[in-house]
């Protein structure tokens, strides 16, 4: 999850499938976790600045379960009230006194909150092996795979399946990335997929396009490509 603070102007863009933009968003807003997919329009990306946080981390400073926000990107006024980040940043004069401003506030806002969850920890750890499944990485933290499932989704906002799935597709894209030349059915099994077809499969659901496409069109930025 993260938060997103346009800059430059009072909005953000939501683009469609296409690149068109359908509709504007607020300037300032919290996106949820997503398993597809998104366009950006580029001329959104003159100033911007952004919070990551790391799985689990929204939902135990704002005191919110992530699931509610899953493919969803909310006002962040709705969220953190009375913040007024994007105007605060906006008026300072260099990206180094915003991002100095930035870290004051939100120091200033959490430095009471709590921390994740230990069992989502300890789940995300276990899935760097892309081999294991949800019931294994369930028996080893000791909780059942439903608890293993709720916890998951109401903290990182989907479940331990979802989350496994993505880490999946996200080695492979990241051998792709850094050019490595493999046959394709080589790939798959080396990220821990079962074979080719279910790695052709993941990756067109999560990008968009085939892997032989996203090769040709890598830039210098992990999960981006541009629109042809």
């Amino acid at each position: 999850m993260q938060i997103i603070l346009n800059l430059s102007r009072s909005y953000l863009t939501e683009c469609g499938s296409d690149g068109k933009a359908d509709e504007r968003l607020p300037g300032a807003i919290v996106v949820g976790v997503r398993a597809r997919y998104e366009v950006v329009d580029s001329a959104d990306m003159e100033e911007l600045a952004g919070i990551v946080f790391r799985p689990g981390g929204f939902a135990g400073l704002f005191r919110e379960r992530a699931d509610l926000f899953f493919e969803r990107s909310i006002a962040l006024d709705d969220i953190w009230a009375g913040a007024r980040l994007s105007e605060r940043l906006s008026e300072l004069p260099a990206p180094l006194d915003k991002l100095r401003t930035l870290e004051v506030l939100l120091n200033q806002r959490f430095h009471k909150g709590n921390r994740g969850s230990e069992l989502v920890e300890h789940g995300i750890h276990l899935f760097r092996d892309p081999g294991l499944s949800v019931a294994q990485c369930a028996r080893s933290v000791g909780v059942s795979e439903r608890r293993l499932s709720q916890v998951f989704r109401e903290q990182v906002g989907m479940g331990p399946k979802t989350w496994s799935r993505i880490h999946r597709f996200q080695v492979a894209l990241r051998a792709l990335h850094n050019g490595v030349d493999v046959p394709w059915a080589e790939l798959a099994l080396r990220c821990g997929y079962y074979d080719q077809s279910h790695f052709a499969n993941d990756f067109r659901a999560f990008s968009g396009l085939n892997p032989t496409t996203y090769a040709a069109r890598r830039t210098r930025w992990l999960n981006h490509v541009p629109i042809v």
